[in-house]
């Protein structure tokens, strides 16, 4: 009974250590909704390359650039330039990752 008491308590320590290894997180898009522009904002536990994609609700990617982050808190400004009003996914990817949240252009 010991036995299985110590396997349960190791696999949830190791799963619990595990999902706290996110390298991006504290994802999140002000103001949202927005008309002309959003700021993007998240943290990242390291200096690292990431890209922000933002795909339309379809799954099309409409927009992808390559950024270079530093550890701690991160913005990012995004343009609405010529996309339609409506929801689209915006995703911050490392190497490892993808973080993705929603944001409304109206």
């Amino acid at each position: 009974m010991a036995k299985k008491l110590l396997i349960i308590l190791f696999f949830l320590i190791g799963t619990t250590a595990f999902a706290q290894l996110k390298s991006v997180d504290q994802l999140k898009a002000s103001p949202n909704p927005f008309s002309n522009q959003t700021t993007i904002y998240f943290q990242s536990q390291l200096d690292q390359p990431v890209l922000v994609t933002v795909r339309n609700v379809l799954g099309k990617t409409v927009y992808n650039e390559k950024l270079q982050v530093k550890k701690g808190q991160n913005t990012f400004l995004f343009k609405r330039n010529d996309l339609a009003a409506g929801m689209y996914i915006y995703a911050i990817q490392t190497n490892k990752e993808v973080v993705s949240k929603r944001f409304v252009i109206k």
